[in-house]
């Protein structure tokens, strides 16, 4: 890559196909129409945030946020605008409103977000609830309840810290990201600024978390731990992965993401590395700039990791890749796994997706009409094999990559 990759075309060889999705989920505006319908439907999304795709073969579940609700598809859609199989949220595919028009419950939403695999089952930030939701099996049919909520005692309150002015280790506000693996749970506590870690997936409604991030203790909730922004402090967290062994929190208020040297076993331990800053005090949206770079983020919402086994002449090896939604530039940035995590310190992404070159921004690439290659403000993302999922939200739709094609 050259000194000023800002000014470069993207790679001819792109991590996924030129020729944009695969499937597009959800209904794109076509020449002549003045606006896409939001109205829910077996088809229609309103600004989707999240999704979880089960394995390679399905099945898909989709948090169509702006209508609170999962939609579920039993198989991973082959054809553009398949019809979702399932609802969850709502009374039918016909009906929207934040917890139905009604009270909290085990089948309710406000804001779902997050979503993620969670041991055989499923869990969803069920954000402006705040409060996780989990089930232990996935679901498989239309409103299956939910068998375990955190952050709240039980299914029915719904205040932000259980209406406590301090956070507490049982205790959620606005979370927006969610996360398991290795038996773990991971949740993005974005309102009171931290990451909450449970070093075994809860098995109790309203189950205490074992460690923080971003925060100094269990109680404390303000913007960057009430000081200036560090290697440890957090403004606005929202998605996390794992990166090998590398544990991975996009921190979108401080336009940056974090990446810690394994996955930390005591409270406010600071990441060894951001991506999108210089260092670990700069937080300016493109580094204080109008037009973004290779090295500059601009609220960067979700983050995934594409594996692929590649092969040469001489040697079969897997490259991991970090994929992060770049959301208020309405593009993704991926990076290739050094071998030292140390170098990674405000490095150059080495692919773009979503946009002409390294300095564009512009939502569907020039402000215009979506098309299968071009994204406005992509949120989350959820990769299976050689499968990728966007929620592609400001064109409410859902875009499905198959197969990649790596470097």
């Amino acid at each position: 890559m050259s000194d000023s990759p800002c000014s470069i075309p993207i790679s001819h060889t792109p991590l996924m196909s030129p020729k944009g999705a695969a499937v597009i989920l959800g209904h794109s505006i076509k020449p002549g129409e003045l606006a896409i319908p939001i109205a829910p439907s077996k088809i229609n999304m309103f600004g989707p945030r999240g999704a979880c795709l089960i394995s390679e073969n399905g099945p898909l579940w989709v948090a169509d946020t702006g209508h609170h609700r999962l939609l579920g598809w039993r198989n991973i859609p082959a054809t553009d605008y398949q019809p979702a199989d399932w609802v969850i949220g709502q009374p039918d595919f016909c009906h929207e409103g934040q917890n139905a028009k009604g009270i909290a419950g085990k089948t309710t939403f406000s804001v779902p977000t997050g979503i993620c695999k969670f041991g055989e089952g499923l869990a969803v930030a069920d954000a402006w609830n705040h409060r996780v939701l989990i089930w232990r099996t996935l679901p498989e049919d239309n409103n299956v309840p939910a068998d375990l909520v955190l952050g709240q005692a039980n299914f029915t309150d719904n205040q932000a810290n259980r209406g406590q002015k301090d956070a507490a280790a049982n205790t959620l506000n606005w979370c927006y990201g969610v996360f398991s693996i290795h038996n773990k749970l991971f949740v993005a506590d974005t309102g009171n600024r931290r990451v909450l870690i449970w070093h075994q997936l809860p098995e109790e409604n309203g189950q205490s978390a074992d460690l923080v991030l971003g925060q100094p203790d269990m109680i404390s909730h303000n913007e960057n731990g009430g000081d200036r922004p560090s290697a440890s402090s957090m403004r606005w967290c929202h998605d996390i992965t794992l990166w090998g062994e590398h544990l991975v929190v996009t921190d979108a208020g401080n336009n940056r993401v974090m990446i810690w040297e394994g996955i930390p076993t005591a409270n406010n331990t600071p990441c060894k590395v951001v991506l999108g800053q210089k260092n670990f005090i700069s937080v300016e949206m493109n580094q204080g700039v109008y037009f973004p770079n290779a090295s500059s983020l601009s609220m960067p919402y979700g983050v995934a990791v594409i594996q692929n086994q590649t092969q040469s002449q001489t040697q079969n090896k897997n490259q991991d890749w970090l994929l992060v939604a770049d959301t208020a530039n309405s593009r993704l940035l991926a990076w290739k796994k050094p071998s030292l995590i140390e170098s990674l310190q405000g490095k150059a992404a080495d692919i773009a997706i979503g946009q002409n070159n390294f300095q564009s921004k512009g939502e569907n690439r020039d402000y215009g009409l979506p098309t299968r290659n071009s994204l406005n403000w992509s949120y989350g993302i959820s990769t299976c094999g050689n499968k990728t999922v966007i929620s592609d939200s400001g064109n409410n739709r859902i875009l499905i990559y198959s197969p990649l094609s790596f470097l």
